[in-house]
């Protein structure tokens, strides 16, 4: 029965864009689809009933009793559409035979390329001119940027979109230091890069950049300690995970003016806000508010990923894993637990 192929899939979380790549990747027309808006957790898995797999993204929550409940209905695979899965319950998925797959990568390149944009809104002020110029304010004051010509940026983890974004700094003539427990040595030498270590980086660096995964040990890698090694005025860019900074930290070093500015484009508590319009609503989050008024930090919600090529290959990966459940060819990456 576990090895039956997949026909009916339950898509949990779905915006116009998901269901559009979905339905033209090749195969899709062979799959029984059953798009919901909401979020797939313990309270809402009972719309997977009779589905075959669910898919899934990175604000559902599939914890040990929302598993136990999708078996019981009938799940055989949970797919997920994205790289990261701190969001299921690997260890519980095995035992209740659960095949769990993922996306690895889809476009280092929207991700990298993203973190340079706002890096280059934020020092330039480019949202705020805007701003300006559609009131016919036309005053330069307050716009006051500086070249990355000549300064030090620190890359956090050396993956694929680590190393882009540092070829890209690089395309600047900053000069790039990084940091990562298994250093790519050929790679940092072919680019112009030097590894350091962490606290090295944080000491030297005009703009960090982080690209790890969350795991245990990544888990606000910038707190007060880390912020307070930094050099004063240092600006930060994550578009990786939003658990990798304590807000609270970062809200007291931009108070103080040892953080020079804030780039995100992911949040530690974004589930129920990012990818939701709230615009008629009183934003609950005190903290994400409080970052909001600052004039030195810029936020987006989640998008680094949000390109056409992106989400095809997306797209590709995911009806692939879903077609291929149960057969000897499953990709060995994006198989998990």
């Amino acid at each position: 029965m576990a090895n039956r192929p997949i026909q009916r899939l339950a898509f949990f979380d779905t915006k116009p864009y998901d269901r559009q790549f979905m339905k033209e990747a090749e195969g899709a027309d062979s799959l029984d689809w059953t798009f919901h808006e909401f979020r797939l957790t313990s309270d809402t898995m009972g719309a997977a009933q009779d589905a075959d797999a669910v898919c899934i993204f990175v604000n559902d929550r599939l914890d040990q009793a929302c598993l136990e409940g999708l078996v019981s209905l009938g799940v055989r695979h949970v797919a997920l559409r994205c790289a990261g899965f701190n969001n299921v319950d690997l260890a519980a998925a095995a035992d209740l035979g659960l095949v769990v797959t993922r996306v690895p990568a889809y476009s280092p390149h929207a991700v990298a390329e993203h973190t340079v944009a706002l890096l280059l809104t934020l020092n330039r002020r480019i949202h705020r001119a805007y701003n300006r110029v559609r009131e016919q304010n036309f005053s330069l004051n307050g716009l006051v940027g500086y070249d990355l010509n000549g300064k030090t940026c620190g890359i956090i983890g050396t993956g694929k979109i680590g190393r882009l974004t540092a070829e890209i700094f690089r395309g600047f003539r900053m000069r790039v230091m990084a940091y990562d427990p298994y250093p790519d040595v050929a790679w940092a030498t072919g680019n112009g890069v030097t590894y350091h270590d962490f606290d090295a980086v944080l000491a030297e660096s005009d703009v960090l950049s982080l690209h790890v995964p969350l795991t245990p040990e990544t888990h606000h890698l910038i707190d007060q300690d880390s912020i307070n090694k930094l050099k004063r005025g240092t600006v930060v860019v994550n578009t990786s995970r939003g658990k990798l900074i304590d807000t609270a930290a970062v809200i007291s070093g931009l108070k103080r003016g040892q953080l020079g500015g804030l780039a995100i484009d992911v949040y530690e508590e974004e589930e129920g806000v990012f990818f939701e319009d709230l615009s008629g609503e009183v934003l609950q989050d005190d903290e994400l508010s409080r970052l909001m008024v600052f004039p030195n930090v810029l936020i987006t919600s989640h998008q680094a990923f949000l390109t056409r090529e992106a989400l095809a290959e997306i797209a590709r990966v995911t009806v692939g894993n879903l077609l291929r459940h149960g057969r000897d060819d499953f990709l060995p990456d994006t198989v998990l637990g």
